[in-house]
């Protein structure tokens, strides 16, 4: 019988790149869309993404994924790769912004603290965002499915006291989502924002378990942390040539912390 339905549900043979793969979230991320058929071009600071490329090739193979260690405020080292990858691939279907960091900033940090802080956080989590987006635009003009995730946090919509650095910035990608959205929609690309609630990875991996539970009764609608997968597949689904017609978007995969209200 033939399929009634026109649209692709698949992401077999795109080419994506992914930041902050090495670990959590990005690990995630890049396993599942590997397993969907994608190749892959992984980034991270440090040797973490090499780990992450060799368990990808142990179950699908050389030739599908690279890997590499790179500081995503190295625009040179960033131009270089985005190149190389666009030029071997002729063509970018997807691009995850998901690196990023969560640094203290309590407004009681003297001055050089707070502005180091300040400063490395939204160099990584914001400028490092929109520096890749214009780094892989020619190549994602290419494709006839173009998509951009920008991996926000819910600290975009609620706040934790002492991380005013982290929430400005994840405040600032949703920002930049819906402009970019607008920007760009005439080209097809879309451009929308995922903004995870409590995630087991290692942003959370020093919080004590108890407390952890804690929270999870006195917050989360679900009761629990969530699996980093369960945030891949909400960044897969968006990927999807099928998801033409959503852009501008900022999703949380929360559990139900931005609508508990007791």
């Amino acid at each position: 019988m033939p399929r009634l339905t026109r649209l692709s549900r698949s992401v077999a043979g795109h080419r994506v790149i992914i930041t902050g793969a090495g670990s959590g979230m990005g690990r995630a991320t890049a396993h599942l869309f590997a397993d969907e058929g994608a190749s892959l071009c992984l980034m991270d600071h440090n040797d973490s993404v090499l780990r992450t490329k060799d368990e990808i090739v142990a179950a699908h193979g050389h030739g599908v994924v690279e890997s590499h260690v790179v500081d995503v405020r190295d625009t040179v080292s960033l131009r270089r790769i985005v190149d190389e990858f666009g030029a071997r691939t002729g063509v970018i279907d997807v691009l995850v912004n998901n690196a990023g960091v969560s640094l203290p900033s309590p407004l009681g940090f003297d001055d050089e603290q707070f502005m180091d802080a300040w400063d490395r956080t939204l160099a990584i989590n914001l400028s490092a965002y929109v520096n890749l987006v214009r780094l892989a635009l020619p190549y994602l003009r290419r494709s006839a499915a173009g998509r951009i995730v920008n991996i926000a946090s819910t600290e975009a919509i609620v706040a934790t006291p002492g991380i005013s650095a982290y929430s400005a910035s994840k405040a600032g990608v949703t920002g930049l989502t819906r402009s970019l959205a607008v920007e760009l929609g005439s080209t097809g690309i879309t451009v929308n924002c995922i903004c995870p609630g409590p995630i087991n990875t290692g942003m959370t991996e020093g919080i004590p378990a108890e407390a952890k539970e804690k929270y999870a009764r006195r917050r989360v609608a679900l009761r629990r942390y969530a699996d980093p997968e369960e945030v891949a597949h909400m960044t897969l689904s968006l990927c999807l040539p099928a998801m033409s017609f959503v852009t501008g978007a900022s999703i949380p995969v929360d559990g139900g912390v931005t609508v508990r209200h007791t």
